[in-house]
């Protein structure tokens, strides 16, 4: 019958059902009880019971496993989830984006743990990058309004090979890559034209008072009765940044006053103070690692923009929600935020409507 010493499996097929059920039937006729013919077989009386009430209706065969849940994912999704993985898991590196990435463009709507899991199960994972520091923000002042063209951070980074270092500027707000300037110095000049470079391409150029600033620096007005939180009329601008020379030297103090731009540091050895710029050039340089290798300023200049286009128009950032830099600088982030959490719901309530279909067996 198929059984073996010790008891009865938990499953059983219908033959050997029908055989213990014979043998109790056979024992209990030459005046065994049924208790003492289930303790010899090793099979709970229960359960020999219940095979004998599916044995008068001809429903001894277990009937297969229920089906999935209403809400699962079609065919058709996991196949768009493939296709999102071969198109754009090069791009977005971590689950969430891509995900993030399959609402974007309409292709699928699933949630980052789903998408996780569908690639598990056909072997494949995307390309990680190792968990950073939570960042630590200084407090800010009372009238700052956090929204984009209030808060700028800046820094400089090296590249060896081309002997050049880089000074960038960005909207912690909206995590926007305004500007990047290659130069072989690092001093307070190059700190200016950085700015003078972002304050032209946000057009906000007219922010710097020529006038002031060369009475600041000809010593008729002090930078220190500039530190208001309006200048000229002109709203307050933020600019964060370390403890390098090239920010704390009076000359970039007086710049940043003809700006109406006020200067925040970091504390000393502290660089997550300033962890939006710093996260900046880490992502640089571990998503595009060709950069250190070049060895023309020119070239690196040009790839520099070239990552900085991409950067703002192309890369889902995750510290804005898994949008791009340029969509929250322009106010499209929470349509786009809104979009994806809509797209997940109808996307859901598609799958549960399908199943609870009725539909003709072929």
């Amino acid at each position: 019958m198929g059984l073996t010493t010790g008891p009865v499996p938990a499953r059983v097929e219908a033959p050997v059902k029908r055989g213990l059920l014979a043998l109790v039937d056979h024992a209990v006729g030459h005046g065994w009880s049924t208790a003492r013919a289930c303790r010899l077989l090793q099979v709970d009386p229960d359960r020999l019971g219940s095979w004998r009430r599916r044995a008068v209706t001809g429903r001894l065969t277990d009937l297969p496993c229920g089906g999935g849940p209403v809400h699962g994912l079609l065919e058709s999704e996991r196949a768009a989830i493939l296709d999102l993985f071969e198109a754009w898991g090069q791009v977005d590196r971590g689950h969430r984006k891509l995900a993030a990435r399959g609402s974007r463009l309409d292709l699928v709507h699933v949630s980052a743990s789903t998408l996780r899991r569908v690639l598990a199960a056909e072997g494949l994972a995307l390309e990680g990058k190792p968990v950073r520091e939570p960042q630590v923000r200084a407090p800010w002042p009372d009238w700052v309004e956090w929204k984009p063209q209030r808060i700028w951070c800046y820094d400089f980074t090296h590249f060896t090979r081309a002997k050049r270092v880089a000074v960038a500027v960005m909207d912690v707000v909206s995590r926007r890559w305004l500007t990047t300037l290659v130069t072989a110095e690092e001093t307070s000049t190059q700190v200016e034209a950085a700015f003078l470079a972002a304050l032209d391409e946000e057009q906000l150029a007219d922010r710097v008072d020529a006038r002031l600033l060369a009475s600041l620096r000809a010593g008729t007005v002090a930078t220190q009765d500039l530190d208001a939180p309006a200048a000229d009329g002109l709203p307050v601008l933020i600019a964060m940044s370390d403890n390098g020379p090239q920010m704390r030297s009076h000359s970039t103090k007086e710049f940043m006053a003809a700006c109406a731009i006020m200067q925040r540091f970091g504390r000393p050895g502290t660089p997550t103070d300033q962890a939006w710029i710093e996260s900046l050039f880490g992502h640089v340089k571990t998503e595009w690692p060709h950069l250190e290798k070049i060895r023309e300023p020119g070239e690196l200049e040009q790839e520099l923009d070239g990552m900085r286009q991409e950067y703002n128009t192309v890369r889902l950032h995750a510290g804005i929600g898994y949008v791009t830099p340029d969509d929250e600088h322009y106010g499209r982030g929470d349509a786009l935020r809104q979009a994806r959490i809509d797209g997940l719901t109808a996307a859901r309530q598609a799958r549960i409507d399908y199943r609870r279909t009725p539909r003709n067996p072929r």
